[in-house]
């Protein structure tokens, strides 16, 4: 079983990432502040689909447990739970894993963000449960 499959929390989203050379480190193994940008992008893009709302900002990340790590060539996959709803937050928790080593890399058990409005003040959301509803993205202009 692989660090995903035998999480105790159902994953809602999961993508892959390919392990290329500018994502090492000086050990010639994957940057711990890559995968992080990964996550975080991950993590945002599902929160404006869930917040319906499409400025979203990390708030929070709890303590980041690193397991283990890739090299170059390896395949990564992410998975992201929604935890809870606030009044104008969401908190997710995530979990990365090795495919070609079936190790898991590491785990993030809180990320939380916030969504806000035109005036960056955060937003009442109204939202309780996950969606898969990609309907949740309002269409109005970025302006």
């Amino acid at each position: 079983m692989t660090a995903l499959e035998n999480d105790p929390l159902e994953i809602n989203f999961r993508t892959r990432k390919w392990v290329r050379p500018e994502d090492l480190n000086a050990n010639g193994t994957l940057f711990g502040g890559s995968l992080l940008k990964w996550i975080d992008e991950e993590a945002t893009i599902y929160a404006i689909v869930q917040l319906g709302n499409r400025r979203v900002v990390t708030k929070f990340m709890s303590e980041i447990n690193f397991l283990s790590s890739a090299v170059q060539g390896d395949v990564i996959e992410m998975g992201l739970q929604a935890t809870a709803f606030g009044s104008s937050s969401m908190t997710m928790r995530a979990a990365v894993r090795n495919m070609i080593t079936r190790k898991p890399i590491l785990t993030v058990d809180r990320i939380v963000f916030v969504g806000l409005d035109a005036s960056g003040v955060p937003f009442p959301h109204g939202f309780t449960d996950i969606t898969y509803d990609r309907d949740r993205i309002p269409q109005e202009p970025l302006a």
